[in-house]
């Protein structure tokens, strides 16, 4: 079983490299929480009060427009979810994080963190780099749906998250990727079948 130093090690190979002061600072906050396939992370209307390190399993971020759900974003092993406005402001989110399978969250909580940054430069950069990578997902998904046809866009997730394809149900992949199911079964049998 791995140990929460294990744990602060490959987050730190992921997303900046510390010493192994910074991996024990970053070990000693760290909270492992388990959840079932279905079980609700974060709810709408709770503060978002940890990032999430996901060592095993899928989770999904989500919201309510017009009645139905919006998948938002998807995380698997090796990625963090949190949703941001919520985390930096500490205020509601009105966001939804779910478990879409068996999952292994690593919990680094906004407090811990905020403590740590104070006296150690390495995990103040740590939450930097963790939050630019964020941003800089989130701003190229939101150029895909702005400039990508739906071919584009389910090609591009083929190619650069193809776990997302292999593992979480279509109608939230359909959903992230602003299509309907009808559309998306269509964009896929035609990926499959080129002319």
């Amino acid at each position: 079983m791995k140990t929460l130093r294990d744990i602060a090690e490959k987050i730190s190979r992921i997303y900046c490299p510390m010493t192994p002061r910074g991996i024990e600072d970053l070990s000693s906050i760290l909270v492992p929480m388990k959840f079932q396939k279905g079980d609700t992370i974060l709810n709408e209307g709770t503060v978002c009060r940890n990032l999430y390190f996901v060592e095993k399993g899928m989770v999904r971020q989500y919201y309510y427009k017009n009645n139905k759900d919006v998948t938002e974003h998807f995380s698997f092993e090796g990625r963090i979810v949190f949703c941001i406005e919520s985390f930096l402001l500490q205020e509601p989110s009105r966001l939804i994080v779910e478990a879409l399978e068996n999952t292994l969250l690593y919990a680094i909580p906004y407090d811990g963190l905020g403590d740590l940054a104070v006296n150690n430069r390495e995990i103040e950069t740590l939450s930097r780099k963790i939050l630019e990578h964020i941003a800089i997902s989130s701003q190229r998904h939101a150029d895909s749906q702005r400039f990508e046809n739906a071919s584009e866009r389910y090609e591009r997730l083929l190619r650069e998250k193809p776990e997302i394809i292999l593992r979480a149900p279509m109608v939230h992949i359909a959903s992230f990727l602003q299509m309907t199911p009808e559309t998306l079964s269509r964009v896929r049998g035609a990926s499959v079948n080129p002319q």
